[in-house]
């Protein structure tokens, strides 16, 4: 009887401690790590969503990269972060749901090391080829692609990220051959498709729509259920000869799998208050983004239901780490 009068006690004053810090909380700057390179979609995000974040807690909200393996440098990295808030993340599809189903002995767990915050926006990729490549549609591609077998490439922002496995679901639908060639961001990658150095590239809207824009690349079609708002005479997959196609993106916020609740919880009303205003929601939008701020547990969920739907992708296509 004692020992529980004690262990409840004990944890009643670790919630009152949490309580009292969250109220103070933050009293210093605070790092949102991201990822992927500068100049790609979770980069464009997170310093949209930093700066106005910064302004409503009062103190500095300083985006950080780091870039490689698909994103997953990064979730190892906030997975053995200090679990005191100071450190937040940006995290995506790759990490949390399709790492854990091709990364052997992956360092972290996303259950158990990586906390739901809230989810932050979603959006569709987008195929665009190299303008001096002779296809002007996604038809157009399917039949150069089975004209060179093998010889040509797609790029995507990292292995096991939502551009490969888009790519990857498409090569299956198209039935052609063509190789994947990961990179450290969606902006490097962008910037040899640019240079001619790749064929196509599955990118989000706001890394590829400037480009397009100018005449530089050439959007072939979407992959999401429906046309985006800011690229809207570009076919879906589906609407191209694929129908049923659909691969959507999202980019999330997270923190230390031991954070307090009430350091989450703040966290989440600082989150969704920044994702829900008209400045922050216009910027995102423009940028193809679409805001879509949620619950905790509403995040959780998702990235259950991910984890699921992608980890029979992967088994179905024997797709693994390169």
């Amino acid at each position: 009887m004692k020992s529980t009068m004690r262990m409840m006690l004990a944890a009643a004053a670790i919630t009152l401690a949490g309580a009292v810090g969250a109220q103070s909380f933050p009293s210093r700057p605070v790092t949102l790590t991201v990822g992927f390179a500068p100049g790609g979609g979770a980069d464009t995000a997170a310093r949209f969503i930093a700066q106005k974040l910064g302004e409503s807690i009062g103190q500095p909200v300083v985006v950080e990269n780091k870039a490689g393996a698909g994103g997953n440098i990064a979730a190892q990295h906030i997975a053995t972060a200090p679990p005191d808030g100071y450190t937040i993340h940006l995290t995506s599809v790759g990490p949390m749901t399709v790492a854990p189903h091709i990364v052997a002995n992956l360092p972290y767990d996303p259950k158990r090391d990586i906390a739901p915050i809230t989810m932050g926006v979603v959006f569709p990729n987008v195929l665009v080829v190299y303008s001096g490549l002779p296809a002007k549609t996604l038809a157009e591609f399917v039949a150069l692609a089975k004209q060179k077998p093998g010889q040509l490439n797609y790029a995507s922002s990292g292995v096991g990220g939502a551009g490969h496995l888009a790519g990857e679901l498409f090569k299956e639908r198209a039935g052609i051959n063509v190789i994947h060639v990961p990179y450290k961001g969606g902006g490097p990658a962008m910037t040899d498709l640019l240079g001619g150095r790749l064929d196509m590239y599955v990118g989000v809207p706001s890394t590829v729509e400037p480009h397009v824009k100018a005449g530089k690349a050439r959007a072939l079609a979407t992959t999401g259920a429906k046309r985006t708002s800011t690229m809207p005479d570009v076919p879906t997959v589906a609407e191209s000869g694929y129908p049923g196609f659909e691969a959507t993106n999202w980019y999330a916020f997270v923190a230390p799998g031991k954070t307090p609740s009430a350091i989450l919880d703040r966290w989440n009303e600082e989150l969704v208050k920044a994702l829900k205003s008209p400045e922050v929601a216009d910027e995102l939008t423009r940028a193809g983004l679409l805001p879509a701020p949620g619950t905790r547990d509403e995040l959780a969920r998702t990235i259950a239901q991910e984890s699921r739907t992608w980890g029979k992708v992967i088994a179905d296509r024997k797709i693994t780490a390169e």
